[in-house]
């Protein structure tokens, strides 16, 4: 039996959060298609009271963060970068160029080709989310990327210095900072100062996804990736405490957060609601994280491991943290995630900063269709083929033949002027 001990918003009240959201960003996009760098003035100037004579940084700004930043900090982030690198490179390695003959004389295959240009939205408004920049910037060189460009907002009414430094670290050609809507339109769309890229990516709220939902099409993206997910997959074997701090740590993002505990155990699940509350007392961020349980914050008790793996992969959840007696069971039998953090060593934290795999994960159910952002995400598999002119009647006949049964007399000539030419 499946019971819910707290449940959050109900459905309807998140559509309509979601109704006015949509609306905001079609009147941002339209207003940036017909004004370009007037209205990302505007609305860096309404949204953040930034607005710089220019929004892309100088050299001589990008120097000004390095210098206020101590030498620690920067190391740490070198760290960090090394480590999403060199993952990314390994998921690079695992794409392997495809020549084959699959028949006599027809030779078939795939190149993978990296994008020309991509756009890398940082996060910045609430917290500098220093890592984003790692994750896409770093990410997309690896894959080859010849253009990359980051954008952040403003941090306390200027350019974060930790922010800057770790996209000018991870190797961006172009660094801006302005945010939200307007910085994704910008990069999308283009502006008189800001040529257009092909894909966009990196995390942000509900309207900086909206904007990357509008917008596809007209760019590629990443996917859809708005306001952070959390669930926590634990029995007895854990506490209140552990959970409630995996909780907490993810509902601070921001008030649209949602967090569940998923259990097998009621114990533990009035054990953490407790821990909750007493967290809540001591967390600098309790603001934020609190709002953040209060509306989207759920526990929810199973009989088994089974109903517990039904509810996970209906859920289809950003973040899964496995806290069980059994975690290679869930790893087996989990399909909808964004990410697997597999035992109480691990959290989410770790995947969010600096282990090396990517935070930019699918959110709102499209993780039962895509995984995260990865190296493969900046390249187009694409394919070619040729074949000889003997191959080519052997093909063309069954072609001919197959273009007639549909009708297409144009792709049956195709083939039948090479089976006049070729067939001796």
């Amino acid at each position: 039996m499946i019971k819910h001990l707290k449940k959050g918003k109900e459905e309807e009240d998140k559509k309509e959060f979601l109704q006015q959201v949509k609306s905001t960003v079609e009147t941002i996009i339209e207003d940036i298609e017909t004004n370009g760098d007037q209205a990302i003035s505007q609305y860096s100037e309404k949204f953040d009271k930034w607005n710089p004579e220019s929004f892309r940084l100088a050299k001589e700004e990008i120097q000004a963060c390095y210098d206020e930043l101590d030498d620690n900090i920067i190391e740490d982030i070198k760290w960090a970068q090394e480590q999403v690198r060199n993952f990314a490179q390994i998921q690079r390695d695992s794409m392997k160029d495809v020549e084959v003959e699959t028949l006599p004389g027809v030779t078939l295959g795939h190149k993978h080709i990296p994008m020309e240009s991509v756009g890398c939205y940082v996060p910045g408004g609430k917290y500098p989310l220093v890592a984003s920049a790692h994750m896409s910037v770093v990410t997309a060189k690896v894959a080859g990327v010849k253009r990359v460009i980051a954008a952040a907002p403003p941090f306390d009414g200027r350019p974060s210095p930790a922010i800057v430094v770790a996209m000018d670290l991870a190797g961006a050609d172009e660094i801006y900072c302005f945010g939200g809507v307007q910085a994704i339109a910008a990069m999308a769309v283009g502006t008189e100062s800001i040529p257009p890229v092909d894909m966009i990516v990196g995390p942000g709220n509900a309207f900086v996804a909206e904007a990357k939902r509008q917008l596809f099409g007209r760019v590629g993206i990443d996917l859809f990736a708005g306001p952070t997910e959390t669930l926590v997959i634990a029995d007895d074997s854990v506490d209140g405490e552990l959970c409630a701090a995996d909780l907490l740590g993810q509902a601070e993002h921001g008030p649209t957060s949602p967090a569940i505990l998923l259990t097998n155990s009621e114990a533990l699940a009035k054990d953490t609601l407790a821990e909750i509350e007493r967290q809540l007392t001591i967390l600098p961020t309790a603001e934020v994280a609190g709002a953040a349980w209060k509306d989207y914050g759920e526990v929810i008790v199973c009989d088994t491991y089974e109903e517990m793996v039904e509810v996970a992969n209906d859920l289809a959840f950003e973040h899964v943290q496995i806290m069980t007696q059994n975690v290679p069971y869930f790893k087996e039998n989990m399909r909808n995630f964004g990410a697997l953090f597999l035992g109480p060593e691990t959290n989410v934290s770790y995947g969010d900063k600096c282990i090396g795999t990517n935070h930019t994960l699918p959110t709102r159910k499209a993780a039962r269709y895509t995984g995260g952002l990865w190296v493969g995400k900046f390249i187009k598999t694409c394919t070619f083929q040729s074949a000889t002119e003997e191959a080519s009647v052997v093909v063309g006949e069954y072609c001919s033949r197959l273009c007639a049964v549909e009708g297409f007399a144009g792709h049956k000539e195709q083939a039948d002027i090479r089976l006049r030419r070729y067939k001796g």
